[in-house]
């Protein structure tokens, strides 16, 4: 049974840094797409950052520069690394997995293993 299980979220003050963590158990496939995702209050969810097995990684415009997303040697263990937050980085982010790579995966729907999510806010 595959199971995400995120943690590291906080307040903290505009221009403040976090690091969210998401670990990964039971999930053993050599070629994979994981990525975060974040969902505001009254917003969609929406795709932030993602990373493959070879560790090739995409960001979202809005936190380009700002976020980077990375793997631990053991590919079991996603982070999230937040800097210079803002309050509209406000939300729930969750962490998702999937088979194949990540071509063409940044919906929701294209994602069938998530976390619970841990909240980020920023004021």
């Amino acid at each position: 049974q595959v199971q995400l299980v995120e943690s590291g979220g906080d307040s903290v003050q505009t221009g403040g840094s976090l690091r969210l963590s998401c670990t990964v158990s039971g999930f053993t496939y050599s070629t994979f797409c994981m990525a975060w995702f974040r969902q505001a209050p009254g917003k969609k969810r929406e795709g932030v950052a993602r990373i493959n097995n070879d560790r090739l990684t995409t960001h979202i415009d809005s936190v380009r520069g700002r976020f980077t997303v990375t793997l631990d040697d053991a590919k079991t263990t996603m982070y999230l690394q937040m800097n210079n937050l803002q309050p509209e980085d406000t939300a729930i982010y969750y962490c998702a997995a999937d088979l194949w790579g990540c071509a063409g995966k940044f919906r929701e729907d294209d994602f069938r293993n998530w976390g619970r999510g841990t909240q980020v806010t920023v004021s």
